[in-house]
């Protein structure tokens, strides 16, 4: 009787370790998807501005010598347009689905039809999504700035993988999982 109560409680001791595992992966991989998510997003929204335009930053006081300190950026990459930006990118999360353990757009930005046929819509993983997209954008926005303002190659990987390790599990993945 004593040893049924050990095997009941060696298994029972696993299955809750297995469950741990699971949702910590689960969980790994939610923001992962969010932020390579935000990313497409972000880049997404600069990508729509004019490149022409430009925005004066820096201080607008005047040095003893007579000059300032202002210097032209582009509008799209500048530090006040990526923070709007980020105000609101967290609510296009909702417009991502489930497709074989990647977080996929499931609303065309342009409203041409996308193949849909086997993307999960489940509002639970929406919501999971733009809860890990504002905890991304809470905990790593100098991050987000620093990124999108310098940076415009491979950034997904360098931002996600390589700089918050938000996808450091994907890095042993083949790609076409991804």
């Amino acid at each position: 009787m004593e040893n049924h109560f050990y095997i009941v409680g060696v298994y029972a001791l696993m299955s809750l370790h297995l469950l741990l595992v699971q949702g910590a992966r689960q969980g790994q991989e939610i923001k992962c998807g969010a932020c390579r998510a935000l990313v497409d997003e972000m880049e997404w929204a600069i990508s729509q501005i004019d490149p022409k335009k430009m925005i004066q930053t820096g201080s607008f006081r005047i040095d003893p010598d007579g000059s300032q300190s202002v210097r032209e950026v582009p509008f799209s990459r500048s530090e006040s347009h990526l923070l709007e930006l980020m105000e609101e990118v967290c609510e296009r999360m909702n417009d991502y689905g489930e497709r074989r353990k990647t977080y996929e757009r499931h609303a065309s930005r342009d409203g041409t039809a996308m193949d849909l046929s086997d993307v999960a819509f489940d509002s639970r993983v929406s919501s999971s999504l733009k809860f890990a997209c504002e905890t991304i954008v809470e905990q790593h926005e100098d991050e987000l700035i620093e990124f999108f303002a310098h940076e415009t190659d491979n950034v997904k990987d360098k931002l996600c993988s390589k700089r918050t390790g938000l996808c450091d599990h994907a890095l042993k993945i083949p790609h076409d999982e991804l």
